[in-house]
């Protein structure tokens, strides 16, 4: 029994003449172009990431900022 993976859907859905190729072992002739694809999605990704963990920082900060206020406030009453 064969697993099926989801890359496997995917090439089949976009073009299943692609994927009989994949499924054959014969390579692509476009392979500086897929390197290159390959490159911008890795890139890509490291922005996300970039994104995400400044977003999360950004949002720390400004929890810590409240809370500070807060404790001022509360401060200046009593």
């Amino acid at each position: 029994m064969s697993v099926i993976r989801a890359s496997d859907i995917g090439t089949y859905l976009y073009c299943r003449r692609a994927w009989w190729y994949r499924k054959q072992g014969i390579q692509s002739s476009n392979q500086t172009e897929l390197a290159a694809g390959t490159q911008l999605h890795v890139r890509h990704g490291r922005q996300v990431l970039a994104s995400s963990i400044t977003r999360n920082i950004g949002l720390l900060l400004l929890m810590v900022a409240l809370v500070l206020l807060v404790a001022y406030c509360t401060y200046r009453i009593i």
